[in-house]
């Protein structure tokens, strides 16, 4: 068996909002798994809906640059924010931007490797860590190509904290940055319910049937009930589904259509997503520095 640890338990409940002993007991249930213990908090309907988000640590810009019929989207880390709104850096993230748009990389290395104004960017982001002194470091990119009757629409949230990039077919771009701005807010996880994969279907429909189980529902009507909540679950993380935020009486897929479109592609970057930071603990800090 594993051991549970605090932190685990810490984490849990944050994620779930659920009290100490379910979580515990939770995590032993699950053998310390933290993904099957949400599992089994929503199936005995203490954990409705996990939060799913990870935790946001690094510091830095999204970007997005547009070259004819490629766009793409980077994501460049700093240390602080306090970086991450510099000059110098906020230039440089254009660069890389730009160059990886125009040049269209296969990887991260690819990327690096490109050269701008004689250097290449790796050196571009050495040289910048050596006067800021801070390390700068190169994340991801993604890059998505258009036809010359599909629009391009993009959307950064707060300066680059998140960036939006849509991409739709017989729509105006004026059309794809309203969805742009509805991605940067919704975090949708798909384009429509078609793109969901089967295994995550399965896998929401079997913890749905045994939380609805565990409600105490006649046998009979359970697999009616979990097919309405997973209709829902649909709904929430298909961008074609749901509630436009501009006009909630309709779907983003309506809105796109009423312009004569159809939702072809997203991007998604926010900040820092998927990467856990090192909490400090300032009472240990400090009590170290009194004992030296």
């Amino acid at each position: 068996m594993a051991k549970i640890t605090a932190a685990q338990v810490k984490e849990l409940r944050e994620k779930t909002s659920v009290g100490m002993m379910d979580a515990k007991k939770a995590l032993v249930a699950a053998d310390g798994d933290m993904e099957k213990a949400i599992d089994v908090l929503r199936e005995k309907g203490i954990a409705k809906a996990a939060k799913k988000n990870d935790r946001v640590a690094a510091e830095g810009l999204a970007q997005i640059a547009i070259d004819g019929n490629e766009a793409a989207v980077v994501e460049v880390n700093s240390e602080t924010d306090f970086v991450a709104s510099n000059d110098k850096f906020t230039s440089l993230v254009d660069e890389i931007a730009k160059a990886v748009a125009a040049n269209k990389p296969a990887n991260n290395d690819d990327v690096l490797a490109l050269s701008v104004d004689g250097q290449t960017l790796q050196e571009k982001i050495t040289a910048l860590t050596a006067v800021i002194g801070e390390k700068i470091s190169f994340r991801r990119f993604q890059i998505l190509a258009k036809t010359d009757s599909q629009a391009f629409g993009s959307y950064l949230h707060n300066g680059g904290a998140i960036a939006a990039l849509v991409l739709l077919e017989g729509a105006d771009e004026e059309t794809a940055r309203d969805v742009a701005m509805h991605v940067a807010a919704i975090n949708p996880k798909y384009v429509s319910r078609e793109n969901v994969p089967s295994e995550v279907l399965d896998h929401e429909r079997e913890v749905l049937t045994e939380e609805t189980k565990n409600e105490g529902k006649p046998e009979k009507i359970v697999p009616k009930i979990v097919e309405g909540r997973l209709n829902k679950f649909l709904s929430e993380i298909s961008l074609e589904d749901q509630e436009f935020v501009k006009d909630p009486d309709q779907t983003v897929g309506q809105y796109v259509a009423s312009k004569g479109g159809k939702l072809v592609n997203f991007v998604r970057f926010e900040v820092g997503e998927g990467i856990e930071k090192q909490a400090d603990n300032f009472v240990e800090e400090v009590m170290s520095q009194i004992k030296d």
